[in-house]
């Protein structure tokens, strides 16, 4: 095992920790909310399955996120026409209005995450 490896991952892991911590300290959001709240504004009327598999969740934890977004106000929850049990999400206006605050420009990337290619 190269020991050396398993230390520079630990790092990656503690400066997204902190990246994190200051993103939320700034906007009210964790990383998958903004994330969430964003796939939401870009598809209208996205299925909590669909959610999930955007942005690579299980079913459970997407619902704790969308139940995150929903209590703040953020996300708008409907019932499908067609079958009563399927939910469509949609996003608020304060939802709008907060992702229209994010400035990238703010969160300054932590200097060893800076290397990392970003698609």
């Amino acid at each position: 095992m190269n020991k050396n490896c398993i230390c520079r991952i630990r790092n990656v892991y503690r400066a997204i920790a902190a990246f994190e911590t200051e993103f939320q300290k700034q906007l009210g959001l964790n990383i998958n909310e903004a994330t969430m709240l964003c796939i939401v504004s870009e598809k209208e009327n996205i299925s909590s399955g669909e959610i999930a598999e955007e942005m690579e969740l299980s079913n459970s934890n997407a619902s704790k996120v969308i139940a995150s977004l929903e209590k703040s106000g953020y996300i708008h929850r409907k019932l499908c026409k067609e079958d009563k049990r399927c939910m469509r999400f949609t996003i608020t206006k304060e939802g709008e209005e907060l992702l229209a605050k994010v400035n990238c420009e703010r969160f300054q990337l932590p200097e060893n995450l800076t290397n990392l290619s970003v698609d």
